[in-house]
């Protein structure tokens, strides 16, 4: 058997809080308990919300956790080359197509289609792409993608019908096979004009490059396993095991998230806390 390996994978957005605390505390114990490897890699793409000092407080934070993790550190930022070459794949096997509606104009083509009836919705309650512009002639596109802004959304049709039946091997959310359902997410944006990446693509590209075995997060993610589980198999990448932990939850039974203003760990660490404190706090012995 190949040593395990797993890794945290935070966004330079915010300050850490519980939540993260868990699942990096999670990562670490079960690369404890098997002799595996842990890795670090900044999520980083985006630009507009991710800055320097957060990312400087994410390593304070992990190591005044605890965590001791193999260097040097992937960011996603200096990697984004591996993604266009994967996208590329992607787009020469015809699984890919650029979108050309604003937000606005999305958000309108799904009134008129929910005056008519409801419209679908990802597992994230997000709408689905209502658009047709995988119909439109190859020279339109080429036109337009010079001219325009897009987004390069995977045609999951084409690609579910290329990958056939996926599933995926939990240890977490739910014990053993789990059936994937990327039908149920539509056809995803995978890159924009702008930026060769979007979240589904680059994780997995990462996962795979850098040889991760067991990742190890949040159940809020259990849902999208299933494009990832399309895009692996599309791709030609191989599955890692998958553990969907439970949720550090507020007082109101909601997910804490920085943009809700979730307390940091700097926080409580000012305060006093120790990771001793942490781990209780959050429900590890």
């Amino acid at each position: 058997m190949p040593q395990p390996v797993f890794r945290f994978a935070p966004s330079p957005n915010g300050y850490l809080h519980l939540g993260h605390a868990l699942s990096a505390l999670e990562n670490l114990d079960r690369a404890r308990a098997t002799g595996g490897r842990l890795l670090l890699r900044i999520e980083d793409i985006d630009t507009a919300r991710c800055r320097p000092e957060f990312e400087a407080a994410i390593y304070e934070d992990l190591a005044w956790l605890g965590l001791a993790w193999e260097e040097p550190v992937r960011r996603q930022s200096e990697h984004l080359d591996d993604y266009r070459r994967m996208l590329d794949r992607l787009t020469r096997a015809g699984l890919v197509y650029p979108s050309f509606e604003s937000r606005g104009e999305i958000l309108r083509l799904i009134a008129e289609r929910e005056a008519q009836a409801p419209w679908p919705r990802d597992p994230d309650g997000t709408p689905l792409y209502p658009g047709s512009a995988k119909f439109l002639p190859a020279d339109e596109r080429a036109r337009r993608m010079a001219r325009d802004p897009y987004a390069l959304r995977l045609d999951s049709n084409a690609a579910a019908t290329r990958a056939g039946p996926l599933v995926w091997r939990e240890t977490g959310a739910r014990d053993g096979e789990v059936r994937a359902t990327p039908e149920a997410w539509g056809d995803v944006v995978l890159a924009r004009k702008d930026t060769p990446t979007s979240y589904h693509l680059s994780v997995v590209v990462d996962d795979a490059l850098q040889g991760i075995t067991h990742v190890v997060r949040g159940q809020d993610l259990f849902a999208a396993t299933s494009v990832h589980r399309l895009l692996q198999a599309v791709i030609g990448l191989r599955a890692p095991i998958y553990h969907h932990h439970r949720l550090v939850l507020d007082r109101d039974r909601h997910k804490l998230a920085k943009s809700t203003g979730a307390t940091a760990l700097r926080t409580l660490r000012g305060r006093g806390a120790t990771p001793a404190d942490i781990r209780r706090m959050v429900g590890l012995s």
